[in-house]
């Protein structure tokens, strides 16, 4: 039986999160994009990590911007979306939707999540239960929409809604606190929602990451997710309209808050 990887949260610059993947077995290590050098490779030199390979989500600055400086120490692998090549670093694996590739013995499935931007990725690894969304999905939130549309950004968080509710959601940044502020806007009523928020405040108190978090409860908090809903519809005033565009409308109401 394959022993189950290592994950690593990494807090880089003011609020991004880098994720490191270590494989025991077999010692291959994995960093989910690069913000910033300097707390990445004190986290591998702290356990005597190398760096095998870099996945990159997209092309934004804070995610990839301390890839150089980690390329000249490591020399790592670096998968990135095929769509989006042009814009990111040098890619040894260009991927794309259905992509299957193995980080040791265990699968990673690239998932197309546009929206954020338009070739955002995410990595899922069923085996580990850990879904690396970066931008796209979350927790309480979901990325805003720089250069996909709302219709794209809605399919996309239905794909990742439909994996399995144990899944571990590993997301880009550290917005929980505001993002659940905003949620009980939409949803003062949803007792799940206010207890989480409650927990969050605990959490960033005691200076401590909210990230990752269950998909299972994402599902029941997240207004981003739920703009399918009837009891988020009704909340919100908006009974019998399309959920994309409910949607269309958080995402909107969410840039103004």
């Amino acid at each position: 039986m394959t022993m189950p990887l290592e994950i690593i949260t990494i807090p880089c610059l003011s609020d991004n999160y880098a994720f490191l993947l270590h494989a025991p077995g077999s010692g291959l290590t994995a960093l989910v994009d690069a913000p910033e050098a300097a707390p990445i490779k004190a986290e591998l030199n702290k356990r005597g990590w190398g760096l095998d390979f870099v996945f990159l989500t997209h092309h934004h600055w804070d995610h990839i911007d301390a890839l150089e400086e980690l390329q000249q120490t490591f020399r790592p692998t670096v998968v990135g979306a095929e769509a989006d090549a042009h814009r990111l670093p040098a890619l040894d694996l260009a991927v794309k939707e259905g992509t299957v590739f193995s980080l040791s013995r265990e699968d990673v499935h690239v998932i197309d999540v546009p929206g954020h931007t338009v070739g955002h990725i995410a990595f899922y690894l069923p085996e580990s239960k850990a879904l690396f969304t970066a931008d796209s999905l979350m927790a309480l939130g979901c990325g805003r929409l720089f250069e996909g549309t709302a219709a794209q950004m809605w399919n996309s968080l239905n794909k990742l809604a439909a994996l399995p509710a144990d899944t571990m959601v590993y997301s880009g940044h550290e917005y929980t606190q505001s993002n659940g502020a905003f949620a009980l806007t939409i949803e003062p009523n949803n007792s799940a929602l206010q207890a989480r928020v409650g927990e969050i405040a605990k959490t960033r108190a005691a200076g401590e990451s909210t990230v990752p978090s269950l998909l299972s409860l994402e599902l029941d908090t997240n207004p981003f997710l739920r703009a399918g809903l009837d009891e988020l519809k009704r909340s919100m005033g908006m009974e019998h309209i399309d959920s994309e565009l409910v949607f269309k409308e958080i995402r909107e109401r969410k840039d103004q808050f």
